[in-house]
């Protein structure tokens, strides 16, 4: 990850401080008020301190249930940097009456100041996250994805340790007042330096009705089935992440009997696993949006919540039940004490490869005029989401169920949820597997990926060198790629039901099966004129001796009935691989040698030329034959 777009990159810059700024505000002031409720004993209302605390979190949860959709129509309709400049220039404000609230210890002064702080993130969100797409290339977009979600975790942990920090000092209220007015100006100051942002639908009316608005974004959602779901399982992981981060103090002090700094050092392994995936997932991702890393993401998740519902299971009977304030390095000294960090550790990176793609996706596939309304959505359902997970987890406490159980069934919970989201939208699971064998076998690079459009029908044409072609193609290519194979490769039920998953169109010749080709060729004109892409290899079969065969004349009758651009493509380096039909003998002589040498053997480097797009009018068979035997001898 390129340190430049994150420091020196004009356009991407600004936001992401501006954001930093302003998440790391609203950590310190939500923690210093609620230590300082801690440590003063206050009660209000007739409610005691640590119902207080819980108010407290909802009262900043609250705007968004109420004003995330209001946020999303405005940041659609105006221009997002100019918004920006007014949002932290109310933040200032805002500060200002939180440091009155602290000087004068007036503690409604203080959760009304947490409602606005509320407000503030609410209006801002979209913004943040629509702008993304404007600010940076499409090559970009994971990285800068990546550095928000980086940046507000480390923001919250920063922010979380130094607001109690702050305030338990002699005079804390006024440092604490001082960073927060500090932090604002900063925040002020990058949104000064954010260059303007184009609208998304300037002639958009506003609707200040509290949910019809709301549900008419959800319909339009819905419409693209891979964004609405992307939403749901973002929601679904805060959801995991409040229940995670509401059972650390339970864990750390009534489980391992531990002192206050075992709860922070647990905040901070989660942290910096989610900043650490956050930059895994921009590096595996190869400037695209890897969807294919939600699927590893969600079962790491798994794996490592159910790890660590066993190591709690089994602690007491290991240590014993008598110790009390147990230190970070008393913890590390015990097998099972490093086993739970890296279980702590491993989730929150897995969450990373899990949150960034879908973050990704949400800003990169939904359009311009209505991207910043499903971030309002977005953020009304993760804090549903969360309220949600927080309930359910209060009724398993009132049930008396032990931590260990509790975790065990989130860990249940997550695998059923995301599997139910893969069966749905087979298009994450899918693009697993690509990414997985594609990563496994070969090192695949692309040439001249800008030429496939990003959006709009087109049909893709390729050379057939090897039994996973589509594959390859499938991992490189950023867009669903709906592949036309022949179709007794659909033989057995299991590779049956994953081309039906897959879209892929099956075809036979017209003498062999007339019904077969018929259907064919009119799902391929179905697809091209709901706009997707078709893959086809017009050679017909496979290459037996790895030099391009004479294309057949069935795409000039898909042309025909839909003109669309033609993309020709060029595999380099996939013959003699041990998917080619001349890799029959590389196999045999693998089954005789132990799996480390054919893991050694992998890596083998595989190009993807794509040529300019070919007008459907100027174009036939052979002309199409000629100019990916071009390709075939072209360096790029």
């Amino acid at each position: 990850m390129s340190l430049s777009l994150m420091f020196r990159d004009r356009k991407f810059a600004p936001l992401m401080w501006a954001q930093f700024f302003g998440a790391l505000n609203d950590n310190i002031l939500k923690n210093a008020l609620v230590v300082l409720l801690a440590i003063k004993e206050i009660q209000l209302l007739g409610l005691k301190s640590e119902l207080l605390v819980t108010m407290i979190t909802l009262i900043f949860i609250l705007p968004f249930f109420f004003f995330s959709e209001l946020a999303g129509q405005i940041a659609d309709k105006y221009e997002k940097s100019r918004l920006v400049r007014i949002i932290k220039t109310a933040e200032i404000f805002i500060m200002l009456i939180a440091g009155l609230g602290f000087y004068f210890e007036n503690y409604f002064v203080l959760i009304f100041s947490i409602f606005l702080l509320g407000l503030h993130s609410t209006f801002f969100g979209p913004i943040k996250y629509s702008s993304i797409p404007d600010l940076l290339s499409e090559q970009n977009l994971t990285s800068g994805n990546a550095y928000v979600e980086m940046g507000t975790f480390i923001a919250i942990l920063i922010g979380t340790i130094s607001g109690g920090y702050l305030i338990s000092l002699s005079g804390g209220a006024l440092y604490v007042i001082v960073f927060l007015i500090l932090n604002a100006l900063m925040g002020l100051y990058f949104g000064i330096k954010l260059p303007r942002i184009p609208n998304g639908n300037s002639h958009l009316k506003l609707n200040f009705h509290p949910w019809k608005p709301l549900i008419a974004t959800c319909v339009e959602i819905k419409k693209n089935k891979t964004v609405f779901h992307s939403i749901l399982g973002i929601s679904w992981f805060w959801l995991l992440g409040a229940v995670i981060l509401s059972v650390l103090p339970s864990l750390s002090i009534k489980v391992l009997h531990g002192n206050p700094f075992v709860v922070t050092s647990f905040l901070a392994c989660f942290t910096i696993g989610i900043a650490i995936g956050a930059v895994i997932c921009e590096r595996l991702s190869f400037g695209r949006t890897e969807i294919g890393l939600v699927p590893l993401g969600s079962l790491g998740m798994s794996l490592f919540l159910a790890d660590i519902a066993r190591v709690l299971g089994s602690w007491n009977q290991t240590y014993g039940y008598v110790e009390t304030n147990v230190s970070v390095l008393n913890l590390l000294s015990r097998p099972l004490g490093i086993n739970l960090y890296l279980d702590i550790f491993a989730i929150a990176i897995f969450g990373g490869l899990y949150t960034v793609p879908l973050y990704t996706l949400v800003s990169q596939r939904s359009s311009r005029e209505t991207r910043s309304r499903a971030v309002g959505a977005n953020n009304i359902l993760n804090s549903l989401f969360m309220v949600l997970g927080s309930a359910l987890l209060m009724g398993f406490f009132a049930w008396d169920f032990s931590l260990s159980k509790i975790l065990l069934i989130y860990a249940a919970l997550n695998f059923i949820v995301s599997f139910y989201i893969y069966s749905i939208v087979p298009e994450f699971t899918l693009r697993f597997f690509m990414w997985v064998g594609a990563k496994i076998f070969f090192r695949l690079a692309v040439r001249h990926q800008t030429n496939i459009p990003k959006e709009g029908a087109a049909l893709l044409i390729s050379n057939h060198v090897s039994y996973i072609d589509w594959m390859l193609i499938g991992a490189a290519i950023k867009r669903p790629v709906r592949f036309v194979m022949y179709y007794k490769f659909a033989r057995t039920p299991m590779l049956r039901y994953l081309m039906n998953q897959a879209g892929v169109i099956l075809i036979a010749g017209k003498a062999e099966n007339e019904k077969i080709f018929q259907e064919a060729f009119d799902k391929i004109s179905q697809a091209l004129i709901n706009g997707e892409l078709v893959c086809l290899f017009p050679e017909g079969s496979i290459t037996r001796d790895g030099k391009i065969q004479e294309f057949k004349k069935g795409m000039e009758f898909i042309l025909a009935r839909n003109p669309v651009p033609v993309i020709p493509m060029f595999l380099e380096g996939v013959w003699g691989s041990l998917f080619s039909p001349d890799g029959k003998k590389i196999w045999k002589k693998l089954l005789k040698i132990p799996l480390f040498s054919f893991l050694l053997f992998r890596h083998k480097r595989v190009i993807l030329k794509i040529s300019d797009e070919v007008k459907p009018g100027d174009t036939n068979a052979t002309h199409l034959e000629g100019l990916i035997r071009k390709l075939e001898t072209t360096y790029m």
